[in-house]
């Protein structure tokens, strides 16, 4: 009697467990990341008298200038609650164009070593003399997006998108095309004096 009912129990044991065993699909979980909650935004204007240029920036952004003795017109565009920053330097343009346009242009492709794409756009408004070159750089370099914007004649406004944080191209991807917009409207706006 205790033989049958032992041999019963280890039977019914292996059959549980063989069961609940083939039942089970181990799948690993997707890395989870924090939600971003993007504020609303409005566009006011940076419009200081002592600048050679003005345009449109977000209000949930703020102007820190970043000025030097050699470089009086650099600005800062920071997102505080998105914690990431554009820097904006301006050169005056004077004879130089084509050095200055260099530099700027081997600031962007020195992102190449992580880049898995950069990729360029332009933008041009010939009625307010503003020629841009958008340039969006894809993989996790530490600048997502630079730009350039000039009259070609006098003027040489640069920025570049930065995040205060490792990069890695998924969990920034929001707040990169949030940026971008701005971005783009900053240069829409962009007027030279």
């Amino acid at each position: 009697m205790k033989r049958s009912r032992l041999l019963v129990i280890s039977i019914m044991t292996v059959i549980i467990t063989v069961i609940t065993s083939g039942c089970s699909n181990d799948v690993p979980r997707p890395r989870g990341y924090f939600r971003i909650e993007l504020p609303e935004k409005n566009y006011v204007k940076f419009d200081n008298d002592s600048f050679p240029y003005l345009f449109d920036y977000a209000n949930v952004a703020a102007i820190e200038r970043k000025a030097t003795k050699d470089e009086p017109y650099w600005v800062d565009v920071v997102y505080p609650r998105l914690n990431a920053r554009i820097y904006c330097s301006y050169k005056h343009v004077d004879g130089n164009f084509r050095e200055v346009n260099e530099d700027a242009r081997s600031f962007v492709y020195k992102h190449t070593i992580k880049a898995d794409d950069i990729t360029e756009q332009p933008y041009v408004d010939d009625s307010a003399k503003v020629y841009a070159l958008l340039y969006e750089l894809k993989g996790n370099t530490a600048s997502a997006i630079q730009f350039v914007a000039t009259d070609s004649v006098k003027h040489f406004f640069r920025g570049a998108l930065y995040f205060n944080n490792t990069p890695n191209q998924d969990s920034v991807a929001p707040v990169r095309e949030y940026i971008r917009e701005d971005i783009i409207r900053l240069l829409e706006s962009l007027r030279w004096r």
